[in-house]
């Protein structure tokens, strides 16, 4: 019976010995979990709209000057009324600083009214008053660079080229032609027909946009916008004396500074990738 006693004193504190021992061991810390680099929120495919108001530019050329020998022109208050433009497109953003777009516009018609003085020789001095109507659609492909982001505002610029398809519509010339008499006048009228012309188009891009959400952000932009040439019928005068065969009048280095307010909408982000699983090593 001692024997037994002995024994099971022996058993306990070896017991007691190996966990005191094992508490005194340190306890491994499990390996770092891996976790994938986040993932850049940059957006994606967006539709945009825009509004704007332009301000064309233009320098009527009037081909009766060719006909005859003209010592001098002055030409007095050409210009066109201001108007109003329209636009859709649809884009990508690649990454937080680099997007591009496609945008269709119609550019509203704007009135065009002008007076020249000419010197022709053997008549004297002449004077003509134009009016015209003028309106155009515009297609461009469009580059921007975001200058980075502050208070939620990315200041931005830009560049497109493509095409506009420029009207002229509605030219009258009423001319002042004096005669041997003096101190009388005969007086001409012109008419044009309307006539359509595509020209190359190219324009830069300045503006501010400002990221209302993560889908939505709004535009206030300055654009350069060079529409090319446009040009009218043939015409007549209103005695029908030209048959029709009247020579067409152009507008040539058609330009236009515009102010647009947009707005684009992030309507398919670009799918973030399946995170990677965790791993522990060890």
């Amino acid at each position: 019976m001692r024997s037994v006693k002995v024994l099971i004193a022996a058993g306990a504190a070896s017991l007691l010995s190996s966990g005191a021992f094992a508490a005194d061991m340190a306890i491994a810390s499990p390996p770092p979990a891996y976790y994938p680099p986040p993932i850049e929120d940059f957006g994606g495919w967006y539709l945009r709209g825009d509004i704007g108001m332009t301000n064309t530019r233009g320098k009527l050329f009037a081909p009766a000057y060719d006909d005859v020998s003209t010592l001098s022109v002055n030409q007095l208050g050409h210009g066109f009324t201001g108007g109003t433009s329209f636009g859709v497109g649809v884009g990508y953003q690649f990454n937080s600083w680099f997007r591009a777009d496609v945008t269709g516009e119609y550019r509203s018609k704007v009135l065009f009214s002008g007076t020249d003085f000419a010197n022709i020789a053997g008549l004297g001095p002449i004077s003509d008053v134009y009016s015209a109507r003028f309106s155009s659609w515009v297609a461009m492909a469009n580059v921007y660079v975001d200058l980075g982001t502050w208070w939620c505002i990315t200041p931005f610029i830009g560049a497109g080229v493509g095409g506009a398809f420029n009207q002229i519509d509605g030219l009258q010339d009423l001319g002042s032609i004096p005669s041997p008499g003096v101190g009388s006048v005969n007086s001409a009228s012109y008419f044009a027909n309307a006539a359509n012309k595509t020209s190359f188009a190219w324009a830069a891009h300045a503006g501010l946009a400002y990221k209302v959400n993560q889908n939505f952000t709004v535009e206030l932009a300055y654009r350069y916008l060079d529409l090319g040439s446009a040009v009218t019928g043939k015409g007549d005068t209103f005695d029908g004396i030209l048959g029709g065969r009247g020579r067409p009048f152009q507008f040539n280095d058609m330009t236009s500074q515009d102010i647009k307010l947009g707005v684009r909408w992030t309507c398919c982000d670009v799918p973030a990738p399946a995170p990677a699983p965790l791993v522990r090593k060890g």
